[in-house]
């Protein structure tokens, strides 16, 4: 797996959570 590949894929994926933590607690953000 070459390391551009590795970066995006952490960076989607912090992105899903940031969504998700926004859906679960609203009031955080």
């Amino acid at each position: 797996m070459s390391t551009e590949f590795l970066i995006a894929l952490l960076v989607s994926v912090g992105v899903l959570a940031y969504l998700v933590m926004a859906m679960v607690m609203p009031e955080r953000f």
